[in-house]
């Protein structure tokens, strides 16, 4: 089959070209071509440990052969370790593991509006905020803050509310007029832009929360799991959530999820009110707990910062150098650079020359190596993107 034939087999949801990729090691993958391409899209911020890492390599040959499922009527030691590990490294509580971000966030909207209506049939209002993105599926695409998402998809699940992102007042005329069950934030937004929450938007959100009855979420699908240069984006802030749901980096590639809830909101939620198949796996546990221990390392945080810090002088030395390049913005290994121009073509390019980037919102692209990334890495995609930049200027 041609290259051109293969997406003739899928329904139209992704944009792909090319020769199939057929292999990853450390920043690299490879297509069926041969060709090499630097990875700093890292399937979305999945594959933190890069490709075919030693340590998840051995975990799946050492999981595979004991247990790939059994039923959440059960229980698997890899569960309950994730699940341990999850609990020592954030504000503790419950885990409900699942296999996705948008599966986190629908269990987090359940649980939440199941709590909130311990106090009141009306509370069950959910806001979140401009630009945000927490997913396909209904209750996550509703609560998704950009139109586009919900084109030709309507009815949204009602009760769904948006806010301008960091703007205090308006978001507090908006909580004043219904009885929220809860509020759904990304202390920093990827698809939307690459977008940071500030400190004084954070304190305002949990001050209101508590004073309302309100389940306070964070959405660290993206921006978690040590890709800021700490365990979790909000510890930063050091302002805690009552709910936090995580995916992506977590199974090392496999897929999971999970949500982790306060002890008040998790006791409300009794058997049958939620679940899954294949959520929990024995195999993506496992690896999950590799990367836990991996990315909670102090030494291995502490170069997540550095290598932040490097990647974003480079990319601030190309905002100076060139006047249609006009911010750079995110924190540790999640940044973006907003172009003037439209970044589809620079993107492209720079897959031609061997570097792999992911847009977002507002001309931006973003830069997501995996965790394990170099100065080495860092200079020669700066180098690469540079080049394309001057190619589609």
């Amino acid at each position: 089959m041609k290259n051109s034939d293969y997406n003739s087999l899928f329904i139209n949801t992704f944009v792909r070209s090319g020769p199939p990729l057929v292999r990853g090691k450390g920043m690299y993958l490879y297509n069926a071509s041969g060709k090499k391409f630097l990875d700093f899209g890292t399937g979305i911020a999945v594959s933190a440990l890069g490709h075919s890492h030693p340590l998840i390599v051995n975990e799946l040959k050492k999981q595979g052969s004991r247990l790939l499922h059994v039923s959440n009527y059960y229980i698997t030691p890899s569960q309950i370790e994730l699940a341990q590990l999850l609990l020592k490294n954030s504000f503790g509580g419950r885990v409900f593991l699942c296999n996705s971000g948008t599966e986190a966030n629908e269990g987090a909207i359940k649980f939440a509006r199941k709590w909130a209506k311990q106090t009141s049939p009306e509370k069950y209002h959910i806001l979140s905020f401009s630009d945000c993105f927490h997913g396909r599926t209904y209750g996550s695409l509703s609560a998704t803050a950009q139109e586009k998402f919900h084109k030709g998809f309507e009815p949204i699940v009602p009760g769904f509310h948006y806010a301008p992102f960091n703007d205090i007042g308006e978001t507090q005329k908006i909580l004043e007029q219904y009885q929220f069950a809860a509020i759904i934030i990304e202390p920093l937004q990827g698809e939307g832009g690459v977008n940071q929450v500030t400190t004084e938007f954070l304190t305002f959100l949990r001050e209101y929360a508590d004073t309302h009855r309100i389940a306070l979420i964070y959405d660290e699908i993206q921006c978690g799991m040590g890709r800021t240069g700490a365990v979790w984006c909000y510890q930063h802030y050091g302002i805690e959530p009552d709910i936090m749901t995580l995916a992506k980096p977590v199974g090392g590639g496999i897929p999971l999820g999970a949500v982790i809830c306060k002890d008040a909101i998790a006791e409300v939620i009794t058997p049958g009110d939620h679940g899954t198949t294949f959520g929990g796996n024995p195999l993506a546990c496992a690896l999950g707990c590799v990367v836990l221990k991996e990315i909670t390392k102090k030494s291995f945080l502490k170069q997540i910062r550095d290598s932040g810090a490097y990647l974003g002088k480079k990319l601030n030395g190309l905002k100076e150098k060139y006047p249609f390049v006009s911010s750079v913005r995110g924190r540790g290994l999640l940044l973006g650079i907003q172009l003037d121009i439209d970044p589809a073509p620079v993107v492209n390019k720079c897959k031609e020359l061997g570097l792999l980037l992911i847009k977002a919102e507002h001309h931006t692209i973003r830069f997501m190596p995996p965790l394990i990334v170099s100065r080495k890495d860092i200079d020669a995609a700066a180098d690469i993107f540079e080049k394309a930049l001057l190619m589609n200027k």
